[in-house]
């Protein structure tokens, strides 16, 4: 079986040498980064390494990409290389309190170009679980590519299609984020967001917040997917499953709060990543929606204590030991 499969860009994050704004940095370290590409490599770290479907540059961004991935275990059947299109490059920026700000380089690079049919009918025949985000969804023809590839993985039986909006609206031109968004969420079982990116996507009033986690969970769910994962910081993640999702055993939608695990933030870049990895590892292997939260939010935690989106994902005993240590 393929098992997993995850698409979506990869690219090379800057990250600071301190903290400050982007104008104020002398100092940047080259670090692999991009959503999809962070929770293919936290799932490999997780002992459960994925297909990755992605697209980078001919060059020595894309050498320093896919020469990563492959170093991490990631599989490189669907890792393309295009000829005629630079890498993605995003300059990253943090604040005291290690919360960071993006600024991309992304105007018609290897990642915006990504083709439907790409991955074949029998790869994803064989696949049980298929997670995108939402970047790639910003530009043609990689948009038509990924809605493709969610369409026809909800006709794949069993399979699981999961989500992350990762809202960056500013990347959207003049295609709408929000009913971007939201047809996503129509081709998803499990849906991963904060209350920014529902924000973002027209789901949430422009004034909510993590506090209102409950009723953001439920206007995940009312509009397709069984299951909404709601990420809340330092103060952990909440969950709810309706009675169609398979790790809900009740005929009533089952609402599950996690506090999350204290630690020293050093840099919260791809922490959101790093808890979609292990919810899926967690979910993917049937473990309880419980234990798949509190399993997510420890390789969340643990990712925070170093820097780097990528080069901070924890392995599976990495994260075990931190459990035991707060139990």
């Amino acid at each position: 079986m393929t098992g997993l499969l995850v698409a979506g860009e990869t690219l090379i994050d800057f990250v600071p040498e301190g903290h400050g704004p982007i104008d104020a940095t002398e100092t940047f370290h080259r670090r692999a980064g991009g959503a999809p590409a962070n929770v293919a490599v936290g799932l490999a770290r997780l002992d459960d390494p994925p297909l990755f479907w992605t697209r980078v540059g001919d060059g020595p961004f894309g050498d320093y990409l896919a020469r990563t991935l492959a170093e991490e275990g990631v599989r490189e059947d669907l890792i393309e290389r295009d000829p005629d299109a630079d890498t993605t490059l995003v300059f990253v920026s943090l604040d005291p309190d290690a919360e960071r700000a993006f600024s991309f380089h992304r105007n018609g690079t290897a990642d915006t170009r990504m083709r439907p049919g790409t991955v074949d009918d029998d790869t994803l025949a064989e696949t049980e679980w298929v997670h995108a985000g939402g970047v790639v969804l910003a530009d043609e023809p990689s948009r038509t590519a990924t809605f493709d590839l969610l369409s026809r993985a909800n006709d794949v039986d069993d399979a699981v299609v999961s989500f992350d909006p990762n809202a960056r609206p500013e990347l959207f031109g003049g295609t709408d984020f929000a009913d971007t968004c939201r047809r996503a969420f129509e081709l998803s079982d499990v849906v991963k967001a904060t209350a920014a990116d529902l924000v973002a996507a027209g789901i949430a009033d422009p004034s909510a917040d993590d506090g209102d986690a409950p009723a953001l969970a439920s206007a995940v769910c009312d509009r397709g997917p069984h299951t909404a994962l709601l990420t809340r910081g330092s103060d952990g993640a909440f969950a709810r499953a309706t009675p169609e999702a398979p790790w809900n055993p009740t005929d009533e939608p089952l609402v599950v709060e996690h506090e999350g695990y204290p630690v020293e933030p050093v840099d919260t870049t791809g922490a959101g990543d790093a808890f979609t990895a292990g919810a899926i590892a967690a979910l993917s292997a049937g473990e309880s929606l419980a234990e798949a939260l509190a399993f997510a939010n420890a390789v969340a935690a643990r990712s925070t204590t170093a820097k780097g989106a990528m080069t901070a994902l924890p392995t599976r005993s990495a994260v075990e030991a931190m459990r035991a240590e707060t139990n």
